[in-house]
C-alpha cells in the first residue's frame, strides 16, 4: 500500500487533462441529486430534507455510484464519458439494493455509538468499486468482500481522508466552489487506494 501523499500525487497525475471532466461530472451529479431535493422540500412547506426529498436522494444512489466509478476510470487512465455517470441505472436493482443495504447497516451501527458507525463506514468503503469489478457477487457478498479488503486498512483510508482536512477548510472560504476541485481530488485518490487493495488481494 502507498502513503497518503503517494495516493494524492497519483490522483493529481491522473487528473491532468481531466480536471474539467471531473469538475463537470461532480456538478452534474450534485445538481441532479440536491437541487430536486431542495425543490421538493420547498414545495412541501419548506421542511428541509422532507420525506419526498429523502426518497429522491435514495433513488439517486446509482447516480452517486456512477460518480465514484467515473473517477475510478480516471484513475485507470480510461477514457471517460458523461454517460458513464448514468450506467448504474442500467443495472439499477443490483446497485441500488447493495448501496441501500450498505447505508442501512452503517446507520444501524451509528445508532449504537459514533465510533462503531465510523468503523463500519470504512469497512464498507470499497463497496462501490466492487460492484463495478465483481458483478457476479450478490448484495451480502459484495459488502463482505469490502470488509475483507479493508481488514487492516481502515486506518489507512481514514488517514488519507484526514490528509484533505486543510483543503476542506480552505474550500469552505470559497463559498463552496473549492469543493468542485477537492471532490475529484479525493475521489481519484480513493480510487487509487482501491486499486492497490485489489492488487494486494491478488498477490
Amino acid at each position: 500500500m502507498d502513503t497518503s501523499s503517494g495516493y494524492k500525487d497519483r490522483a493529481l497525475e491522473s487528473l491532468k487533462g481531466n480536471w474539467d471532466k471531473g469538475i463537470l461530472a461532480t456538478i452534474i451529479v450534485y445538481a441532479l441529486t440536491l437541487v430536486p431535493t431542495y425543490g421538493i422540500s420547498l414545495s412541501s412547506g419548506g421542511e428541509s430534507w422532507g420525506a419526498l426529498g429523502n426518497l429522491w436522494q435514495v433513488a439517486m444512489l446509482p447516480l452517486g455510484w456512477g460518480l465514484a466509478i467515473f473517477f475510478l476510470r480516471i484513475a485507470r487512465m480510461e477514457k471517460v464519458d458523461y454517460n458513464h455517470l448514468f450506467e448504474g441505472f442500467s443495472d439499477f436493482w443490483r446497485i441500488f439494493s447493495t448501496l441501500f443495504v450498505k447505508n442501512v447497516f452503517t446507520f444501524l451501527w451509528s445508532l449504537l455509538l459514533i465510533v462503531p458507525g465510523i468503523i463500519k463506514y470504512y469497512s464498507y468503503a470499497m463497496t462501490d468499486y466492487i460492484l463495478k469489478d465483481y458483478p457476479e457477487l450478490g448484495v451480502n457478498e459484495t459488502i463482505e468482500k469490502s470488509m475483507q479488503m479493508m481488514q487492516g486498512h481502515k486506518m489507512d483510508l481514514f488517514l488519507l481522508h484526514l490528509s484533505f482536512i486543510g483543503w476542506a477548510i480552505l474550500a469552505c472560504f470559497t463559498m463552496g466552489l473549492g469543493f468542485l476541485f477537492l471532490l475529484p481530488y479525493v475521489n481519484t485518490s480513493v480510487a487509487h487506494f482501491y486499486e492497490d487493495l485489489k492488487a494486494e488481494q491478488r498477490a
